[in-house]
């Protein structure tokens, strides 16, 4: 058996390899934050192709908290019909689904990058005024407003209501989004957390608001569900967070009740970045051995034999994949293929048709199975 086909435990969830779907957002609810059919056929897709985690796109813990008009949310119960017949059908294939939960924070209320526009979207276009820890812009951004204490204090409570409606919704567990210069990211970093009060300052008091976060999290979610933290491990700018930084952050996080830290990088602000296969894996390296947590690796991570070499190195315990999940759906059944791996990827669940056909791949779903590779 291959690393990267092999199975994972953590906490009462056993997940059946370690080739998971990073979230990805797809800019295609309706007007109120609801997944739609798109959604069902994206993570369905991904679960019949074996992945071991359908993690599921950044979701708003509140309406001002969407990267755009467009983004999923998980703030009122009409969410959570329309995320089980999602959760139900990626459970059914196998797969282990989750959900991230995001605010965007002075990233917000965003155009969706489909030719429509760049920027903030105006309020009468359908956008609306940012929150942050510091009234401070990202570049090309309206300028947000400075979260009082008090509001900064509702936060953890929003994430909290969302993990309750994910779990009613079907989803086996959270990931808590502290990345990519969203809202708990811009607080973690002192290029946009200028506060002098109890959320700004010293790492410490930056890093408060995430872990209150998770605290909220992790009192909501039972015993036997894990609890994943995404963070960026360096902004890659000088006087911003740095791997060692990140690296405390996740002592603290591991010490908070959570199970395994997503390791990406960037986009608080616009950055000079060294983009090439596996370049984000050395953070995951570093916060792995650090902090004694288990980790995964994400970004240019293409082929299966980089990503079990990611894995027999002692980087990570998992390999998240972003695009090459989107061009080839199937990606853990070819990789299983590829390392000669003869371990089932998929359980044949769900359908009363769905049998091992005698001479035929395992883990091919059967419909599939006169596809397979020779």
């Amino acid at each position: 058996m291959s690393l990267l086909m092999s199975p994972l435990t953590l906490r009462g969830t056993t997940f059946r390899n370690r080739v998971w779907l990073a979230p990805m957002c797809q800019y295609s609810a309706d007007g109120d934050g609801v997944p739609t059919d798109w959604h069902l056929a994206h993570l369905g897709a991904r679960a019949v192709g074996g992945f071991g985690l359908v993690l599921a796109e950044a979701t708003a813990v509140v309406p001002e908290g969407r990267i755009s008009p467009q983004d999923v949310g998980i703030w009122g119960d009409e969410h959570v019909a329309a995320w089980r017949r999602i959760t139900d059908f990626v459970r059914s294939r196998g797969a282990v689904v989750g959900v991230q939960l995001a605010h965007a924070g002075r990233k917000a209320s965003t155009y969706r990058g489909f030719g429509e526009g760049s920027g903030t979207v105006p309020a009468g276009a359908g956008g609306w005024e940012t929150v942050a820890p510091s009234d401070v812009a990202f570049a090309g951004y309206a300028a947000p407003r400075e979260l009082t204490p008090e509001q900064v204090a509702e936060v953890p409570g929003q994430f909290a209501a969302a993990t309750r409606r994910a779990l009613d919704a079907g989803f086996d567990l959270v990931e808590v989004h502290a990345a990519h210069g969203y809202l708990l990211h811009q607080f973690l970093s002192p290029l946009s957390n200028h506060r002098t009060d109890a959320w700004g300052g010293d790492l410490a008091g930056r890093a408060r608001l995430l872990l209150d976060t998770v605290d909220a999290v992790r009192a909501v979610l039972p015993e036997d569900r894990p609890l994943l933290v995404r963070v960026s491990a360096t902004d890659w700018t000088e006087g911003g967070l740095t791997v060692e930084d990140v690296a405390q952050v996740a002592v603290w996080l591991r010490e908070h009740g959570v199970d395994l830290v997503d390791v990406s990088t960037g986009g608080n602000v616009h950055a000079s970045i060294p983009v090439g296969p596996g370049y984000q894996v050395p953070a995951a390296r570093a916060i792995r051995e650090t902090a004694g947590v288990p980790t995964s690796a994400v970004g240019l991570i293409t082929t299966p034999e980089q990503a079990e070499q990611v894995l027999a190195e002692g980087s990570a315990d998992v390999v998240m994949l972003g695009r090459p999940a989107l061009f080839d759906p199937h990606w853990p059944l070819r990789a299983a293929h590829a390392l000669d791996d003869k371990t089932p990827t998929l359980e044949h669940a769900g359908d009363a048709d769905a049998t091992v056909v005698p001479g035929q791949p395992t883990g091919w779903p059967v419909q599939y199975a006169r596809g397979h590779w020779a």
